[in-house]
């Protein structure tokens, strides 16, 4: 099962060293989600990072920066839901139904879907399926290694997650809860759980 953590909405003190050591623990994707950034202050958090580690990240903006720093791919949702004319790199999409799943899985390596569990960073956002509505869709084929789920993961969700299907787990508000040794040490703990690269 893969592995994929998802950056805080805002830039943060200490940021690209952070993200460093996540690669160096073993981090094999990074969604880089910054909704509100331009594209010089992503930029300019790109050039701090080891260049060994920019083809693991996948961006959510600025989709140009894929191309110009060898980024993994990039990554479609409601505010880019388009990738550039001619791109034919590695290419992400969140949905939040079975039907956007149906729907956006041919064209992508995978698609999140959300949420799958109540969200750990965002308030009031609730999960949006039953348990029995996830089996029926794992026994139907719409949930696969192609599907990722999100939204309020922790590590006693990895199992049945696991269980039903899903390629892998993105986290954003259990990972970043946390800070320094803790937050290395909590991911480390997860690193069980997943499996090489997509």
């Amino acid at each position: 099962m893969k592995l994929i953590v998802i950056t805080t909405p805002h830039f943060f003190e200490g940021e690209a060293d952070v993200l460093t050591s996540l690669f160096r623990a073993g981090l094999e994707i990074l969604h880089l989600r910054k909704p509100d950034a331009a594209v010089e202050e992503i930029e300019q958090l790109l050039h701090q990072l080891p260049a060994e580690y920019l083809d693991r990240i996948v961006t959510h903006e600025h989709f140009q920066l894929a191309i110009s720093h060898g980024l993994k791919g990039i990554h479609l949702n409601r505010r880019n839901p388009q990738a550039p004319a001619g791109y034919a790199g590695h290419i992400s999409c969140s949905c939040h139904s079975f039907e956007e799943v149906i729907q956006h899985k041919p064209d992508c390596n995978y698609v999140f879907l959300s949420p799958i569990y109540d969200s750990i960073s965002k308030t009031g956002y609730t999960s949006a399926f039953t348990y029995r509505n996830l089996q029926e869709a794992q026994q139907t084929g719409i949930i696969d290694s192609q599907v990722i789920a999100l939204g309020g993961i922790n590590r006693e969700h990895l199992p049945q997650i696991s269980s039903l299907g899903f390629g892998g787990a993105a986290l954003l508000g259990d990972i970043w809860q946390r800070a320094g040794s803790e937050l290395i040490n909590h991911f480390h703990s997860l690193l069980p759980y997943t499996s090489p690269i997509l």
